[in-house]
């Protein structure tokens, strides 16, 4: 059964709904169009079809799409995470992602109520997500979302030998 929910947006329908398998190319594409290496580096390195095709293999429970007046529009790919021996579940919210086109027009809100809902549903107890320091995009919508005390964490990255290799290589 496929959950679909619509609004009306700035004179235009908005669909929220169930990821499907024909939302996989769309998805991906975006996804590389919004998680580049120059305005993402750390979510640059992990973002490729693999990501998005585990994410509907495994977890398509918290996979939402929307689409403005029949158009693909955006994403949000999640996950129920359930710790052993515990009672707790964390709602962790891995990618977001809307399309350019329609920024500014709530997509991004109403997707996250969306997940919030599913995961409330799903029984998780918190809700999770991460972001890079320097996105204060990012950063503001997860604050306007009721998030807060958010944590530092160190992202090391280091060249190797082959990365040099590959450079004199390349200028042959």
């Amino acid at each position: 059964m496929e959950n679909i929910k619509k609004y009306n947006i700035s004179d235009h329908e908005l669909e929220i709904r169930d990821f499907t398998i024909d939302d996989l190319a769309p998805t991906f594409h975006l996804g590389e169009k919004l998680f580049t290496l120059n305005k993402t580096p750390n979510l640059y390195r992990v973002w490729d079809e693999y990501e998005v095709i585990n994410f509907f293999q495994s977890d398509s429970d918290h996979c939402i799409t929307a689409f403005v007046d029949g158009l693909y529009a955006g994403f949000v790919l999640g996950t129920l995470i359930e710790k052993r021996k515990s009672e707790i579940k964390y709602g962790y919210l891995v990618w977001i992602g809307v399309d350019q086109n329609y920024k500014r027009m709530g997509i991004a809100s109403n997707l996250f109520e969306e997940f919030k809902e599913r995961m409330t549903l799903g029984g998780a107890t918190t809700l999770m997500i991460d972001t890079q320091a320097d996105n204060q995009a990012a950063i503001e919508f997860f604050k306007s979302k009721g998030f807060d005390s958010p944590q530092d964490h160190v992202y090391y990255s280091m060249k190797t030998k082959n990365h040099i290799q590959g450079k004199m290589d390349e200028d042959k």
